[in-house]
C-alpha cells in the first residue's frame, strides 16, 4: 500500500508540474494533465494526434467546488452529482471564463465528472490538495480503441512520451462516461450526448425530465465523431443467425476473420473471443477483447451485433463508431 501511495503522490507533484500522467478511471484509463495549465493540455492533444477543437473531460475530486469550475450550476446538476458521483457520468455546465478554453476545444461549456476508482479518486485529492482538475481524454492515440488496463496504455505510447502510468488494473465499467448537456437546460433541456453506463432512464428518475437527443448546435463532446474507438483491423457488425454463413463464405476464401461474440457460436473463424451475454459484462470486456482480436492479424474483426434495448445503448453506439468507414469490407473480401 505504502509503495502505491507514494507512486500516487509522485503522479500528482508530477502533474502540478505540468507533466502527463495516465491513470486508471472506473470507465476507461485517462491520460491526464493540469486542466488550468494550457501548455499542459496541449501536451495531451499533441501526444494523443487530437484535434484542437475536440474537448476534454475535466476531473475533480469527490467534494470538488464545482462553483470554481462551471458560472451556471442548475439544480439538476447538483441533484445529479447527489446521485451519481463518483461515477461514469459526465455533465456539460457553462465553463467559467477563468478556465482556459483548452479544455473545451474553444467552446464556452466544460465537461466535468467524478471518477468512482480509488487510484483515480486519491490521484485528484492528491493533486493540488484535491482543489484542481486533471483534463483527461482517454489514454490512447486519437480515435482508437480506448484502454481498459495499464498495459494497453502502454501499448499505445513509447517511453519517449514520458507518461507515467498508474496501474489500477482493469476498468470495472469498460466503455466511457455518459455524456449530459446542462448547458442549455431553459433552451432545449437536458440533451444525451454521449451514452454510456448510466442510462437515461436513471437520469429522469433523478431530475424529473427524459434526456433528448443531441441537436445539430449542441455543445461538441469528447469520443462522439463517427468513427471512433476503432481498432487496425475494419469492424463489421452481423446478427447471430447471420455469422456462420459469413463466416464460412469467408474461411472458403481464405481469409483471416476473427469473431467477437455472446452468443454459443460454432464457426470457422481464425481467432475468437467470447464475451457474457448481460450488458454489464460485455462492456467490462469489449475493449479489450477488440484489443485482441486486433492483435491476431485479422483481415476483419466481426463483431455479433449486441440486443437494441435501452442497457445495450452506450455498448451499440460505441460498435457503431469503431465499424464506421469499414462498409463494404465483407464484400471485398468475397470478391
Amino acid at each position: 500500500m505504502s509503495t502505491q501511495v507514494s507512486a500516487i503522490e509522485q503522479a500528482a507533484r508530477k502533474l502540478e508540474a505540468g507533466g502527463l500522467v495516465a491513470f486508471p478511471t472506473e470507465t476507461v484509463y485517462g491520460l491526464g494533465a493540469d486542466a488550468e495549465n494550457p501548455v499542459a493540455v496541449a501536451s495531451i492533444y499533441a501526444a494523443k494526434g487530437r484535434p484542437n477543437d475536440h474537448p476534454v473531460i475535466v476531473h475533480l475530486a469527490p467534494g470538488a467546488d464545482l462553483d470554481y469550475w462551471a458560472s451556471a450550476i442548475p439544480d439538476e446538476a447538483r441533484r445529479l452529482v447527489a446521485a451519481f458521483w463518483p461515477g461514469p457520468l459526465t455533465l456539460i455546465l457553462k465553463r467559467h471564463a477563468h478556465i482556459p478554453d483548452a479544455v473545451s476545444g474553444g467552446q464556452d461549456t466544460v465537461g466535468l465528472r467524478c471518477p468512482s476508482h480509488p487510484v483515480a479518486m486519491a490521484l485528484l485529492s492528491a493533486f493540488k490538495g484535491g482543489k484542481g482538475g486533471v483534463a483527461a481524454p482517454s489514454a490512447n492515440k486519437f480515435g482508437n480503441v480506448s484502454p481498459t488496463a495499464a498495459q494497453h496504455v502502454q501499448d499505445e505510447f513509447d517511453a519517449s512520451a514520458g507518461i507515467t502510468v498508474l496501474d489500477g488494473g482493469s476498468s470495472q465499467v469498460g466503455i466511457e462516461s455518459t455524456i449530459l448537456d446542462l448547458s442549455r437546460l431553459d433552451t432545449h433541456g437536458p440533451v444525451l450526448l454521449r451514452p454510456g453506463h448510466i442510462g437515461a432512464a436513471q437520469i429522469a428518475a433523478v431530475i424529473g425530465a427524459m434526456p433528448v437527443a443531441p441537436d445539430a448546435s449542441a455543445p461538441r463532446a469528447s469520443g462522439t465523431l463517427e468513427s471512433h474507438y476503432a481498432p487496425k483491423a475494419p469492424v463489421a457488425l452481423l446478427s447471430g443467425d447471420q455469422v456462420a454463413g459469413v463466416l464460412n463464405a469467408l474461411a472458403d476464401k481464405g481469409r483471416r476473420v476473427a469473431l467477437i461474440h455472446y452468443s454459443p457460436l460454432l464457426t470457422r473463424a481464425s481467432a475468437q473471443h467470447p464475451l457474457p451475454e448481460d450488458p454489464a459484462g460485455y462492456a467490462h470486456g469489449i475493449y479489450a477483447a477488440l484489443r485482441a482480436m486486433d492483435g491476431t492479424d485479422a483481415e476483419l474483426i466481426l463483431v455479433e451485433s449486441p440486443p437494441q434495448d435501452d442497457s445495450w445503448l452506450g455498448i451499440n453506439d460505441r460498435l457503431r463508431r469503431a465499424a464506421h468507414g469499414a462498409h463494404g469490407t465483407i464484400d471485398r473480401l468475397l470478391a
